[in-house]
């Protein structure tokens, strides 16, 4: 049920999932860099509240950690479809070109993040919150992975 509604909540947020036929069809450039957007999003606000738990700045409660590692995990599957060759343009992103001319190497950050929040998801479930702080720290470095590659600043 949880992962029914961030999918739709993410969906709904870009805008495009008002028919399924339009999303069988080759989505306009915009399209794609307003999905991954709204996924890489969805993903930065509740990666906070696990960073912000890792740091102290908030209190550590566990099933509000699962909740958060869960949602990161499922939304990290989402942005990556928002990245087809002729979306490099259209609306103002971050993406450098690279993404594209260097796609075995995107392809295997992706592979390295979705792997870490799994990871997130298992350390969020054991209750201990230095085993939280340790993952938190691994998928933090997985993000900044691709934003030092693919990413422009």
């Amino acid at each position: 049920m949880r992962r029914s509604c961030v999918i739709a909540a993410v969906i709904a947020a870009v805008g495009i999932g008002s028919t399924f036929e339009a999303a069988a069809q080759q989505r306009k450039p915009e399209d794609n860099i307003k999905m991954r957007k709204a996924a890489f999003t969805v993903m930065s606000w509740n990666f906070g509240v696990l960073a912000a738990m890792a740091k102290g700045q908030r209190p550590y409660d566990q099933a509000e950690a699962v909740k958060r590692a869960e949602t990161v995990s499922l939304v990290s599957h989402l942005p990556f479809e928002g990245f087809p060759k002729g979306s490099e343009s259209g609306l103002d992103t971050r993406a450098l070109p690279e993404v594209w001319s260097n796609p075995d190497k995107f392809k295997t950050n992706q592979e390295r993040l979705q792997a870490e929040t799994a990871k997130l998801v298992q350390a969020a479930k054991s209750g201990d919150a230095g085993q939280l702080k340790s993952q938190v720290g691994a998928t933090a470095k997985a993000c900044s992975n691709c934003h030092e590659d693919f990413r422009r600043k």
